[in-house]
C-alpha cells in the first residue's frame, strides 16, 4: 500500500539520515546516529501541525485571504476556516516532482499555476543535502510570469531532543523583537523581548511559557546566519537550526492544545517574511517578471544534531 504522502526519499550521510516526501516535498524524518532531530510523522500517516511542510508562497497567515498588489484586489480561499485566514500557502499537498536523487541529497520542483487569488505561475524547487555540517535545506522559485509576483517562503519542522515535553529543554533564540497579534494571531505591533517572558537570548528552559509568536531582528555570525538551539541540560544533547540572511524572522510554536503533540515538541519555523505580509509588504519579495533581474530567488537554513 503506497503511502499517504507519496514516494518516501531517503537520504544518508555521516551520521544522518533524513526522508523526503513527495507530497509537499515534506521533511518527514531527521535522525543522527538514530537520535530523532524532528518531530516529523510516519510512513503511514500523513502530515499534522504542518510537520516538516514547505510554506510557499508565503508562510503564516493572509488576514481574510484578501490583499491588493499590482492595481488589482486578490482573494485568496480560507484555508485557516477558525481565524479566517488564508494559511501557509498553496503548495503543502501538492504533489513534487522528484528531479534528482542521490545517496546525500535530493531535489525536487512544482509548478504553481495561477489560479484564484494568486494570479501568478512559479517554479519551485527545494534542494536537501546532507553533509558533515547536518541537512542544509536550499528553498528556490524562478517568476514564469509575464509581471511582477509577490513571494515568501518558510518551513515548518519541529525541534525535538526526547519524547517532551519541552518545558524541561533549554532554548537559546538570539532575537530581540517579536511581532504582537490579535486574537487571530495577525499582527498589530512588535515589542523587545527584554525583561519579559519571551526573551531567549540567554540560553534558559522554555519551562511553561506558551509559544505562538514570530521572532525578529535575529543576532547574526560573521557569514549571516543566525541559531537556534534546543537542548536536553540533563543529557546534553541538543537540536540547532540555523538561518540565512535571507530569513528575518522565525516562528516559535509549541502547540499547546494539540491534544497528545502539545508541547512534545518545538516548531521553529524559518520565514522570509512576517505574518500578514502580503498586506503589510513587510520583508516581501517581489520577483521581476520572467527573463527579467530578479525574477529568481532562494533562500537556505540547516538542522543538525548540537
Amino acid at each position: 500500500m503506497s503511502s499517504p504522502s507519496g514516494d518516501q526519499l531517503t537520504l544518508e550521510a555521516d551520521g544522518y539520515r533524513a526522508v523526503v516526501t513527495e507530497g509537499g516535498g515534506a521533511l518527514r524524518l531527521l535522525e543522527h546516529r538514530g537520535r530523532a532531530l524532528l518531530d516529523g510523522f510516519g510512513a503511514d500517516e500523513m502530515s499534522s501541525g504542518g510537520r516538516g511542510q514547505l510554506l510557499v508562497p508565503w508562510p503564516n497567515r493572509i488576514r481574510d485571504g484578501a490583499y491588493r498588489f499590482g492595481g488589482r484586489d486578490l482573494r485568496l480561499g480560507l484555508t485557516d476556516p477558525g481565524t479566517g485566514n488564508a494559511s501557509h500557502g498553496l503548495a503543502r499537498w501538492v504533489p513534487w516532482t522528484t528531479l534528482a536523487h542521490t545517496g546525500d541529497a535530493v531535489e525536487l520542483g512544482h509548478r504553481l499555476m495561477a489560479q484564484s487569488g494568486y494570479p501568478w505561475r512559479l517554479d519551485l524547487h527545494v534542494r536537501y543535502a546532507l553533509g558533515p555540517d547536518g541537512l542544509t535545506v536550499t528553498q528556490s522559485v524562478r517568476n514564469r510570469s509575464p509581471e511582477p509576483a509577490p513571494y515568501a517562503s518558510g518551513a515548518h519542522p519541529y525541534l525535538a531532543v526526547g519524547d517532551g515535553p519541552v518545558d524541561h529543554l533549554e532554548l537559546h533564540l538570539p532575537a530581540s523583537r517579536r511581532a504582537l497579534v490579535d486574537e487571530r494571531l495577525l499582527p498589530v505591533g512588535s515589542e523587545q523581548v527584554a525583561g519579559t517572558a519571551y526573551d531567549f537570548t540567554a540560553p534558559r528552559l522554555v519551562g511553561g511559557t506558551a509559544l505562538n509568536d514570530a521572532y525578529t531582528d535575529l543576532a547574526r555570525d560573521a557569514d549571516g546566519w543566525a541559531t537556534v538551539t534546543l537542548r536536553d541540560p540533563r543529557t546534553g544533547d541538543g537540536v540547532r537550526l540555523r538561518v540565512d540572511e535571507h530569513h528575518p524572522w522565525l516562528q516559535l510554536f509549541t502547540a499547546d492544545g494539540a491534544g497528545a503533540t502539545a508541547r512534545r515538541s518545538l516548531a521553529v519555523e524559518p520565514m522570509t517574511a512576517p505574518p500578514d505580509a502580503f498586506r503589510s509588504g513587510e520583508d516581501l519579495v517581489v520577483l521581476a517578471p520572467a527573463g527579467e533581474p530578479g525574477d529568481a530567488f532562494a533562500a537556505s537554513w540547516l538542522v543538525a544534531a548540537a
